[in-house]
This record gives C-alpha cells, sequence and structure tokens, in this order.
C-alpha cells in the first residue's frame, strides 16, 4: 500500500490544496483531498478486473469551492437537519444557520467542514491519509471548541473506511458523516434506479414538510421503505406515498436494526449490469438513503453529465434533529469525552 501526493489547486483565500491517493494493491484506489476532507475519486474493479471510478466529484477545486450539492465532503458539525435552526443544552438555546426552509441542513453550506482546508497526515502503513482541523467555540453557532480528525484508509477485503474522532471542551453536538454519491456502474453511467438495494432495518423516521423528523420510527412493512429484501430503487420510488412526494423520493432515515457502537453490516447495493455489489458497514443507529433526487443538472469528472437520480448517497450517522427529540439516540458529547464513529464501504 502506498499514498501519493500531488497539488490540486489554490483556494480562494490563496492557500495550497492537495490530492492524496491511497493505493491498496489490490486494484482498489481513493484519492481524497485537505480541501473539506473529500473523497474525489474512488476506483473499484469488478469480478473481471475491469476498473471504474464509482462516486461523483470534480476535476477540479474551484468546482469543490461551490459544491451545491455536497459530492464527497465530510459533513459537520452536525449532518442533516436540524428543526428550528436551534438546540437547547443545560438551558442554553444555540442558534444555527437558518439555511433550508427555517431548518439547519448539514451545518452550514459555506463555512461547514466540507469548506475547511484540513491539515493532512499520510498514516505510517501506507494504507490512508488522517485529516485534522479545528472547529472554534461558536463556529456556526455551536458550542465548544473541537478537535476533528477524519480518516480515509483502504483495507485488503475493498473496503474503504472513514473513521471521525472529535473532541470538544464544552458539551456540544457532534454528528459528522460523509456525503459521497455512489454508483456502481461509474460515475459517468446514469440513472441508479436498476440498482438494488438492501437496508436491514424494520422501521424509519416519520418526516413532515421541510424533511424534518417528528420523533416518530414508523414499521417499513407495507411501505415502498422496505429494503429489508433487495429490490430496485426504482420499483418505489414514484409511488404515490406522503412520505416520498414531499422530497421527491427517497430521501429519509432508516433505523437499523443492528447494535448501536459495533461496526455491522447496515445495508447493501447490487448493480448486476456493472457486476459490483458494495456492503455498508457502520456503528451508528441510522442511515440517511438519499436517491439524488435534487441533483442539479451539471458537469462533473471528466465532463460527466450529472443529473437527477444519477447516484445515490448512504449517510450514516445519528437521526435528523436527535438533539431536539429526547425519543432519540443523542448525539450529544460532555467535555472531554470523545466522539468515535467508523463507516466502511466495502466492494466485491
Amino acid at each position: 500500500m502506498s499514498v501519493t501526493r500531488k497539488e490540486f489547486g489554490v483556494t480562494k483565500d490563496g492557500k495550497q490544496a492537495y490530492l492524496y491517493t491511497i493505493n491498496s494493491g489490490t486494484g482498489m484506489e481513493a484519492t481524497v483531498t485537505d480541501y473539506g476532507a473529500i473523497l474525489v475519486n474512488l476506483i473499484v474493479p469488478d469480478a473481471e478486473g475491469n476498473k471504474q471510478d464509482v462516486v461523483l466529484g470534480y476535476d477540479n477545486l474551484a468546482d469543490y469551492e461551490t459544491n451545491g450539492c455536497f459530492f464527497g465532503a465530510t459533513i459537520g458539525r452536525n449532518a442533516n437537519r436540524i428543526g428550528g435552526a436551534a438546540f437547547t443544552l443545560d438551558g442554553t438555546t444555540y442558534h444555527l444557520p437558518a439555511n433550508e426552509n427555517g431548518n439547519n441542513l448539514h451545518t452550514d453550506f459555506e463555512h461547514g467542514f466540507h469548506k475547511v482546508l484540513w491539515d493532512a497526515k499520510p498514516l505510517s502503513d501506507g494504507n490512508g491519509v488522517q485529516f485534522s482541523c479545528v472547529s472554534p467555540d461558536g463556529e456556526n453557532g455551536f458550542p465548544g471548541t473541537v478537535q476533528m480528525s477524519v480518516t480515509y484508509s483502504l483495507t485488503l477485503d475493498m473496503g474503504i473506511q472513514i473513521t471521525y474522532d472529535g473532541v470538544s471542551d464544552k458539551k456540544t453536538v457532534l454528528n459528522p458523516t460523509n456525503h459521497s454519491y455512489f454508483n456502481l456502474g461509474g460515475h459517468d453511467a446514469g440513472s441508479i434506479l436498476d440498482e438494488k438495494m438492501t437496508i436491514y432495518a424494520d422501521g424509519f423516521a416519520e418526516i413532515v414538510p421541510g424533511a424534518i423528523t417528528t420523533g416518530r420510527i414508523l414499521p417499513v412493512e407495507g411501505t415502498p421503505m422496505d429494503f429489508r429484501r433487495a429490490k430496485r430503487i426504482g420499483d418505489e420510488i414514484g409511488a404515490d406515498d406522503e412520505q416520498l412526494t414531499m422530497v421527491q423520493g427517497y430521501d429519509h432515515n432508516w433505523a437499523l436494526n443492528t447494535t448501536f457502537g459495533k461496526v455491522e453490516k447496515i445495508a447493501q447495493v447490487e448493480d448486476e449490469k456493472a457486476g459490483r455489489t458494495m456492503e455498508v458497514w457502520s456503528d451508528l443507529p441510522g442511515v440517511q438513503f438519499y436517491a439524488g433526487n435534487c441533483i442539479t443538472p451539471q458537469t462533473g469528472k471528466g465532463g460527466a453529465h450529472y443529473d437527477k437520480r444519477c447516484a445515490l448517497c448512504l449517510e450514516t450517522q445519528y437521526f435528523p434533529d436527535s438533539v431536539n427529540r429526547p425519543e432519540f439516540l443523542q448525539p450529544v458529547f460532555e467535555a472531554g469525552q470523545t466522539c468515535h464513529t467508523t463507516t466502511v464501504y466495502k466492494f466485491r
């Protein structure tokens, strides 16, 4: 295994950004950048050894400085939505950017983790890169100075592992995730509606208009949300179901059947035509399956055309708006308490 580095461009404020390419020696290769701790490329062979880049992204730094769809991004401090763009800890109310219909989405569009130039350190065994940054007290409205690291590493069984570690000097919310968009046929392969999805969950978080959770976990049984057995993503995405129509398709959080704190298999995506399968492993209570309903028409890597539902996200996380929903597991950490979580995307 090895890590190589090359220049990726200069940010708008004059700082040099770099690309780091991790080569596993098994045919799998990942390229990450210190700008936003973003996954830029993920090269994966199929059963016959044919290689494809399976994540959406851009060829240049300038596009990542915009990146309205959060391609490949590390999201933080909090992924997904917080209702009313505010939360209360120990009697103090903290106000966040109201950047989506009066709510907070993905912390901040311009000043979140995905727009930070992180410090980078290749791992000594050559199988990955650790990115670190400091989020100051009060940044985007969150309390506490947070020391944060995100580590990307490749495994010998064709996996990319993402490990998050964060610690604050004040009680705070920490709920990071990765927002990579996957298409197992290749980033330029078009629609993902024929890919088959399995999610190991008996329930999902009910939402209301604005995509804010109600605090209720509804059973998937008898609904288009039932992915306990593999089915085409396109089979029911257009169903006349209020949970789907209010967000133009799948963009919901599933309540996983797995054990919180233990890295277990939570989902699987199969592309029979491409001959690739991706397993998702996590130690968190939920996963946001987003079917790319709102990808705006744009040009991506290699001149590829990206559009609606040309890729999917499986974002491991605490449930949306958990900090305001005491019935959910809380992404709240005391001063000095480490937030540690691991997600693996494994291919075969």
